[in-house]
């Protein structure tokens, strides 16, 4: 026994940002951004906390799945950091919907969705739990030099939310971790101890060529890799949910893989990167579109700092 998701749910600040709203605070324009990147606009916190995102994505998902979260076992968040150093968000999310269940966060970066699926796995396998609420959040736009603009037109704000429960529709799962800080990371500071030089918060880092190479790569590989153990072609998988980071990388993983863009569905031009949230939210528009049913083959695949990968594979149940 594993797991299947029975329900999403999703959550954005209210304000999108377009590329043209950039172009007046920075040297860039629509064409710039839109070529490199694909996005088009994004979705910016301007007095949303993290915490009523998460929540109000998990609050979606619980209702879709008729639930409340007094029948959750554990909150799992998958996040680089919340409205709090401490507590975890998955513990605010806790407090605001009035859970009384384990709660806690796992920081994989943007292959959190993922990282997030194999622990929840684990605890349903073990018969450890029955439901549990897996919430990806992030706040970018606290992260990222705004005076930047190979950083700061990339990312963005927003959550996604699944209702995991006991099932068989996972197929495979694989994570893997490069040990490689130095392509993309974000300095936490050294606060203002008194006996050390102290260094300030930083803003989001990326040598942007290095993780352009390891995501292409791990899209390819990690998902032949899959295939071969589930004794599947590439065209047996109906939809592929890449991480929403960049439409190149996504345009250039699909023609290595010679399929067709239509099994590539994508929200980056509307949502930007919100890191471990894209592939929950983007999951929760295919769903609401009324595009995966029962039966259809997913492969998910997630790279991020770390660098960190994620790559499974669910027949939807």
């Amino acid at each position: 026994m594993g797991l299947k998701i029975i329900s999403t749910g999703a959550s954005a600040p209210e304000k999108s940002v377009t590329n043209d709203d950039l172009s007046k605070l920075l040297d860039t324009s629509d064409e710039w951004i839109v070529s490199r990147t694909g996005i088009k606009s994004r979705f910016i916190s301007t007095g949303e906390t993290l915490t009523d995102l998460a929540a109000g994505a998990a609050g979606i998902a619980l209702s879709r799945a008729g639930m409340t979260v007094a029948d959750m076992d554990y909150i799992i968040c998958s996040t680089m950091g919340g409205d709090y150093q401490f507590p975890s968000l998955a513990c605010c999310i806790a407090e605001r919907m009035g859970a009384a269940c384990p709660a806690f966060d796992v920081n994989a970066a943007c292959s959190g969705f993922i990282y997030g699926l194999d622990v929840a796995d684990g605890y349903l396998s073990l018969g450890k739990a029955k439901n549990i609420l897996l919430i990806c959040g992030e706040m970018m736009s606290k992260l990222v030099d705004w005076g930047d603009r190979s950083t700061c037109v990339l990312f963005a704000d927003g959550a996604g939310a699944c209702v995991l429960a006991q099932g068989d529709a996972l197929k495979y799962l694989h994570l893997t971790a490069t040990g490689n800080v130095k392509a993309l990371n974000c300095p936490a500071g050294t606060g203002n101890n008194p006996f050390r030089e102290n260094l300030a918060p930083g803003f989001t880092h990326m040598e942007g060529a290095d993780v352009y190479k390891f995501a292409v790569l791990v899209a390819e590989e990690e998902s032949k890799k899959a295939l071969d153990t589930l004794h599947m072609t590439p065209d047996e998988i109906d939809y592929y949910l890449l991480h929403q980071a960049n439409k190149r990388i996504i345009d250039t993983a699909r023609t290595r893989m010679k399929q067709p863009e239509e099994k590539f569905p994508i929200n980056i031009d509307r949502y930007g990167n919100t890191s471990a949230a894209t592939l929950p939210i983007l999951l929760d528009e295919m769903l609401e579109a009324g595009k995966i049913q029962k039966g259809t083959k997913l492969l998910f695949s997630a790279f991020g700092a770390g660098l960190t990968s994620g790559t499974c594979v669910m027949i939807w149940e």
